[in-house]
């Protein structure tokens, strides 16, 4: 039998889970916290393989053996690994209180609704994009991926890769209702409230609110209520999105910090920014971090624990969408586009030219940690006021594309390419050689085809592509319905070919 106890977070080993065993496994905290029999062999745990060929010895020689492990060992533990080799019926295992359980309790928050994901012997990439794109997750840490490492991943997204904060001067429009008893032509003069935009101190795009005088003329007997539109020029402090930016950017993130959970004396719970966890060292008694984004809304009550069920629906109407004269990615064209990029959880997605955001949007709401480039301001706002709507977290970068791709520290897992112009191959081949899986354009100019696709073989991708033309069902009147064609657009993916594996051992 193989007796497999869950410690370290404060819970002691039961005497008799000890007793008579000829061999305990476990880490060297565990086994120093222990008291073994006399006899008993002790093994401190590193490569996996050597442990469990020990324990294979001691089973086929029918002697009890104990393993020592964090936490619950069925929860992204050592179990997986002794079911597989010697069959769940010789376990014994009798789980503690998980890390995850342990560090949500100590700062009061329930944990049925946080993803949960294991960085320990794994690359990191994976726990970040979860981080950007989920509110509440729990990493498990390890060598190498640490509090320190993940808050070095984080903090690179808040660093400045455009316009940024600036102090500008804008001129907005204003409406105002003016009122006036007349019986003959009226003119009143009143306040509105407008909106100006202009470019602050440091090239940053700024937001300026202030009064404005509207005028408003009516022609009527008695009570006139008129609008008009005034002019507004005012200074107002406005606020620039760089590389933090978006509806819910990682500038909010909170990394509560457990270490030496359990332990009364050393146990330390801290919250600290992603920059804060960056800049120090905090030792090997790390197990688990806590990821949260205060700011977002909780989902309530949960039916299904950890990530979010995907969507019902997706490639949504343009209505679901702020945009600006129908320059939308429309809904047939984005039903392909998603299905070609194929966004998940732990993926990193680029939306290069983004415009409205609609397949950022549609992007992170499959899961996806999501990086939106767009280059005109008011694309910017749009993109955030659609990611709010939404209730997703989308990084929004001001910046013209080859040039804002360089600043983006992580290469993504796919990228959605949209508009077009004379930079088209540039911003394709910039993609495509930082793109992990796939590259997907979208072109309403059947010429500039050619060039994308060189773009994309040059890089080494395996290139396909298709027309989209569709024709809708349109009222007409006397209750009759006609078909509405859109315009058609050429749809171009490149898929990375993998690299062979002959003669590589596995």
């Amino acid at each position: 039998m193989i007796t497999v106890v869950g410690t370290g977070t404060g819970a002691p080993v039961p005497g008799d889970a000890l007793a008579g065993a000829a061999l305990v496994v476990g880490g060297r905290r565990h086994l120093d916290a222990a008291e073994l029999p006399a006899g008993a062999e002790r093994i401190v745990l590193g490569p996996l393989a050597p442990a469990l060929d020990a324990i294979a010895e001691r089973v086929a020689e029918k002697r009890p053996v104990t393993v020592l492990a964090s936490g619950d060992p069925g929860f992204f533990g050592i179990v997986r690994a002794l079911a597989e080799r010697f069959g769940a019926g010789l376990l014994d295992v009798r789980p503690g209180v998980s890390s995850v359980s342990g560090a949500f309790a100590r700062i009061g928050l329930p944990w049925d609704d946080a993803v949960v994901v294991s960085a320990h012997g794994r690359a990191l990439r994976t726990a970040v994009n979860l981080c950007r794109a989920h509110p509440k997750v729990a990493v498990l840490t390890g060598p190498g991926s640490g509090p320190a490492e993940l808050g070095a991943a984080l903090a690179a997204d808040t660093e400045d890769t455009g316009p940024g904060p600036g102090t500008g001067t804008g001129t907005g429009t204003g409406t105002d209702m003016g009122v006036g008893t007349d019986t003959d032509t009226d003119t009143d003069t009143d306040s509105g409230t407008g909106t100006g935009r202009g470019v602050g101190a440091n090239t940053g795009t700024g937001i300026g609110v202030g009064m404005g005088t509207g005028t408003s003329t009516g022609t009527g007997t008695g009570t006139h209520t008129g609008t008009g539109t005034g002019a507004d020029i005012s200074a107002g402090t406005g606020v620039g999105h760089d590389g933090g930016g978006g509806a819910h950017g990682p500038a909010r993130r909170t990394l509560v910090v457990v270490r030496a959970l359990g332990d009364p004396e050393h146990e330390r719970v801290e919250r600290v920014t992603p920059a804060e966890a960056a800049a120090r060292d905090w030792g090997t008694a790390v197990s688990v971090v806590l990821c949260l984004d205060e700011a977002r809304e909780a989902d309530g009550m949960r039916t299904v624990a950890g990530l979010p069920g995907r969507p019902s629906r997706w490639a949504l109407e343009e209505s679901a969408f702020a945009h600006r004269d129908s320059m939308i990615t429309k809904f047939e064209v984005r039903a392909l586009a998603l299905a070609r990029l194929g966004p998940g959880p732990g993926d990193l997605v680029w939306d290069v030219g983004a415009g409205s955001g609609s397949v950022a949007v549609e992007c992170a709401r499959l899961g996806a940690a999501v990086v939106a480039v767009e280059k005109a301001p008011d694309g910017v706002e749009r993109i955030s006021a659609n990611a709010r709507a939404h209730g997703v977290g989308v990084r929004v970068v001001h910046g013209t594309a080859p040039d804002a791709l360089s600043g983006l520290a992580d290469d993504p897992d796919a990228v959605f390419v949209g508009g077009g112009g004379r930079e088209l191959p540039a911003v394709v081949g910039a993609c495509a050689r930082r793109a992990r899986r796939t590259v997907v354009v979208a072109m309403a100019a059947l010429d500039r085809v050619p060039a994308a696709r060189e773009a994309l073989t040059r890089a080494g991708f395996t290139c396909d592509g298709v027309l989209l033309q569709s024709s809708r069902l349109a009222p007409l009147p006397g209750d009759v319905t006609r078909l509405a064609a859109t315009n058609p657009v050429f749809l171009l993916w490149g898929v990375r070919t993998p690299a062979p594996d002959e003669g590589v051992a596995q």
